[in-house]
């Protein structure tokens, strides 16, 4: 089980840091035009095109919980369980997917919105990984030491 859990945590720290910094998703509009955003961009542009309590909110859920909770499984990976990092870690893993449900909506308002074509990007697959082994770890770490 602690192979499993050695493996999947850098899996999901790995998979986050491209998650962040590739591309999320294609955006082609009126056939000539084409957006290709991460999730970094897209929260930088929402800053900067006036809309900041948006893009406070998609810092918070989708990139700075996501990195606690990856923190916090490697804190409590590394000290066997001993510390608050698992009861904190409880309460950070109670948002882990919406992160991949706000990009997953983002996707979907844009291909019916008719506005735009819109196709996943490895970004995205990375994103996803990186939520799916945080999760797989995060729960492999509450069983092996509580």
């Amino acid at each position: 089980m602690r192979l499993v859990l050695g493996i999947l945590l850098p899996i999901a720290t790995f998979s986050f840091a491209l998650g962040l910094t590739l591309p999320l998703m294609k955006l082609e509009r009126l056939y000539f035009l084409e957006d290709t955003p991460s999730l970094t961009e897209i929260v930088y542009g929402l800053w900067v095109d006036g809309e900041p309590l948006l893009a406070v909110v998609i810092l918070v859920f989708s990139i700075l919980l996501p990195a606690a909770k990856i923190i916090l499984t490697h804190v409590a990976a590394l000290k066997g369980g001993s510390g608050r990092s698992l009861s904190i870690l409880s309460a950070v893993g109670k948002w882990s997917m919406l992160d991949v449900m706000l990009v997953a909506l983002v996707l979907f308002a844009a291909k019916t919105s008719g506005l735009a074509e819109a196709s996943a990007l490895p970004g995205l697959w990375f994103y996803a990984t990186a939520t799916i082994a945080a999760a797989l770890a995060a729960n492999l770490c509450k069983r092996l030491y509580v």
